[in-house]
């Protein structure tokens, strides 16, 4: 029977194996992202956050141990003066883990292992380009819920409506936005400040503004080579998108 057989042996020994994982947590304060397999990414994310939770105590008993766990001396202030405060209201789950496919060769599988609220959240990132793409595509549709994403402050206050959205009540609140968008928007602003809401608010429509193009393009049958838009369907896919600010940028 198998008693006492705790984590991870990840085909190392114990010496070899603890030296990997704090070389990957290291890696991880520093870039705040990196690409590694899932077996690992599992260990330094549990490795990681017990080091968060030491720069979140702020004694200078703590900053000794979590300064002899990391590799780099200078990820300590960056530990006690960047992460602590960014996580001070969270209880715990600093990090996150993406699947991302299988290696190419011996096929062990591939995760990204981030730390959440980051500058380049995956999940804030593509939260803001769904709302963008499900907000165009209402659009397009002619559906009932039709927004208008045109206005920054418009799109701005959807999204804070999100931030108190339950499934349960969901049926009594419609909204153009699919439940689960909704629920990904409510995890991934929980704890983003105010300018972080504006700057998804900005992102979606700067998404949904692309789509516009893009559609444009497509139907508009554009040449890159010579630059000049043909005139057959350009003025009817102008005409049912009066933006002057699109206009300009169009032409």
């Amino acid at each position: 029977m198998k008693h006492g057989v705790a984590f991870r042996k990840l085909s190392r020994t114990a010496s070899h194996r603890m030296l990997m994982l704090r070389n990957l947590v290291t890696s991880l304060f520093e870039h705040e992202r990196i690409k590694t397999t899932l077996p690992k990414a599992k260990e330094a994310a549990r490795l990681a956050e017990q080091v968060i939770t030491l720069g979140k105590k702020g004694t200078v008993r703590h900053m000794q141990k979590a300064g002899a766990f990391l590799l780099k001396p200078e990820m300590v202030p960056k530990l006690f003066n960047v992460f602590a405060p960014r996580y001070k209201e969270r209880l715990g789950g600093y990090t996150r883990i993406h699947k991302y496919g299988n290696r190419r060769g011996d096929h062990a599988p591939h995760a990204i292992l981030e730390l959440v609220d980051n500058p380049h959240d995956l999940k804030y990132e593509l939260a803001a380009r769904t709302v963008g793409f499900e907000l165009y595509g209402r659009r397009e549709r002619g559906s009932p819920l039709y927004f208008d994403i045109q206005h920054t402050p418009e799109v701005q206050k959807l999204v804070e409506a999100q931030k108190t959205f339950e499934p349960a009540t969901a049926r009594q609140n419609p909204s153009p936005l699919r439940d689960y968008t909704r629920l990904n928007i409510k995890k991934a602003l929980r704890y983003r400040s105010d300018e972080d809401i504006v700057t998804f608010a900005k992102k979606a429509r700067d998404h949904a503004a692309r789509q516009f193009l893009c559609e444009l393009c497509h139907n508009s049958h554009f040449s890159f080579r010579n630059g000049s838009w043909p005139r057959r369907n350009s003025r009817s896919l102008l005409s049912k998108y009066p933006n002057p600010e699109r206009s300009r940028l169009v032409r």
